[in-house]
């Protein structure tokens, strides 16, 4: 009786495309021939995206990988940037799905170019050329946009706000609106705090937070990211099929209080993952 391992290397490399890259690799341990198949060029080139020789295109580096498991390898490993320094690319390394980071320079922000409110930074641990400092604002606004087509089809996605706060204020006390949607049609906000120390920071400025505290109790905060970075989710859409604008924005416009040193690397779009 014929065995799934005495299969022609062609029939099981089509069968292993059709799987994951996870199941790709736990499978290329079953015998010699699974893992020639699981390493060959026609199972990864299936789970790379079909326009991303268009997007390394820019990373010129890439175009020599030796084959493409190297190339999703590295593309899941680390972040390549494009678009002039506005935006990151990486794939999902268990899925292999597109993951993008629209860098501060590629988002409107209201008064942005006003270095009497923002300054533009470099900061060694961003994976950007520069950052948007916020030194001091009472008209918190920065919107940023992503077509779907650029995403991975039908995918559940959440986008995070990535920055840091660096001897921050204003944010202890100040709820913040967060809102993800389609261009013209649905939208959901959430309201957070963006400081994630807060109940430290209002202990040792205590007079200054009398009966303002309590406007940020319960509402969700950031996380600490493994580069270092903050980030907290802003809401979650689908990609779909079809040509559509996903609007996002950070809004906190109602206090009318001063707000500052805040570092703002940009926004990530990544597939959802449930915990």
């Amino acid at each position: 009786m014929t065995g799934f391992e005495d299969l022609a290397e062609g029939c099981i490399s089509s069968i292993l495309s059709r799987t994951t890259p996870v199941d790709a690799g736990r499978l290329s341990v079953v015998s010699k021939t699974f893992l020639s198949a699981a390493d060959s060029d026609a199972v990864w080139n299936h789970f790379l995206p079909s326009d991303v020789n268009s997007i390394i295109s820019q990373s010129p580096s890439l175009a020599n990988a030796p084959s493409k498991k190297a190339l999703y390898l590295t593309l899941s490993d680390r972040p390549i940037i494009i678009d002039d320094a506005k935006k990151s690319f990486q794939l999902d390394r268990k899925s292999g799905k597109k993951c993008y980071m629209l860098a501060a320079r590629s988002l409107h922000i209201i008064w942005g170019d006003d270095d009497r409110y923002w300054i533009w930074t470099a900061m060694p641990d961003s994976r950007f050329p520069e950052v948007a400092n916020l030194r001091l604002v009472w008209w918190l606004e920065i919107r940023g946009m992503i077509n779907n087509l650029a995403l991975s089809p039908n995918t559940q996605y959440a986008a995070y706000l990535v920055f840091k706060l660096i001897d921050g204020y204003g944010f202890e006390t100040l709820p913040v609106d967060l809102s993800v949607g389609v261009e013209g049609g649905h939208s959901s906000t959430k309201i957070v705090c963006l400081d994630p120390n807060v109940e430290r920071r209002q202990n040792s400025r205590h007079a200054r937070f009398y009966g303002r505290a309590d406007r940020v109790v319960g509402l969700p905060r950031p996380g600490v990211r493994s580069d270092g970075w903050l980030e907290i989710e802003m809401g979650e859409f689908n990609s779909g099929l079809e040509n559509e604008e996903v609007q996002m924005s950070v809004i906190e416009i109602k206090a009318g209080e001063t707000k500052g040193n805040f570092f703002l690397e940009g926004i990530e779009v990544r597939p959802k993952v449930d915990n």
